[in-house]
């Protein structure tokens, strides 16, 4: 349960080697103890982000997480709730697959779909009806501006974060008054693991940065954040600009 002070006492992190995830449960932790359950493909990555939580005063729990092995999905919340309530429970899985390869291989652009959309909703609804089951929860889904009009240059990615952003906003409404928040995030383009090969676009951000806006979006209630938050009139802008206009963008 959360705290007066808006401090969950354990978290879930659906993606357990994720930056913007684990950035978010660093700040958690410094603000005081706190049980963190890290779901995730075993790797060493994950398996050094449990040591250093552990180090910092966690009593963290590593479950195996195949997000694109749906059928896992339920036992895997059962045991994420089994070790008692879950304050919050942070979707940061995801892969920005290579458009070029996905347009050429239907096996890699269907990867991209299950894992960024398909499983989200699945791991998405099981964990708002534990949420609902043990009366309060916050679920924060990572989107993307990259959903809220995708760009030819990568329009398969943009396509699974616009379903995402569509489900999990549905979601947050459909939950109204069952003690369950939903928060969307939409980051701009987050300088990272996931995309240290490409040239930082415009508007840039860190894992940091999201975490301290997740955080002072979920104490205020928001429903979405933005960051950085210009980037919120930047897209209502992209998103009205004429067809035969913005397909001559070099996006």
């Amino acid at each position: 349960m959360m705290s007066s002070l808006g401090q969950p006492q354990s978290v879930l992190l659906l993606g357990g080697s994720s930056e913007i995830g684990l950035a978010i449960v660093d700040r958690y932790l410094a603000a005081g103890a706190l049980r963190v359950v890290l779901a995730g493909r075993p790797s060493d990555r994950l398996t050094a982000a449990a040591e250093r939580l552990a180090t910092a005063g966690a009593t963290v729990e590593v479950l195996p997480f195949d997000a694109t092995e749906l059928r896992s999905h339920g036992e895997l919340v059962t045991r994420a709730f089994a070790g008692g309530d879950i304050d919050v429970a942070v979707l940061a899985f995801g892969v920005l697959g290579d458009q070029a390869t996905a347009e050429r291989e239907l096996a890699l652009a269907m990867e991209v779909v299950q894992t960024n959309y398909a499983a989200a909703v699945s791991v998405g609804l099981l964990v708002s009806q534990a949420m609902r089951a043990q009366g309060h929860g916050a679920l924060v889904v990572l989107s993307s501006v990259a959903g809220e009009r995708p760009r030819r240059s990568n329009f398969l990615y943009g396509s699974t974060k616009a379903g995402l952003d569509a489900f999990a906003t549905g979601l947050g409404d459909s939950l109204l008054g069952s003690g369950v928040h939903v928060l969307v995030v939409r980051p701009g383009f987050v300088r990272g693991r996931m995309t240290e090969h490409l040239e930082p676009a415009p508007l840039s951000t860190t894992p940091e940065a999201v975490a301290v806006a997740v955080l002072a979006a979920l104490r205020s209630q928001k429903q979405t954040v933005w960051v950085p938050g210009s980037l919120r009139f930047v897209m209502s802008a992209l998103r009205h600009l004429p067809r035969p206009l913005f397909r001559r963008l070099p996006l």
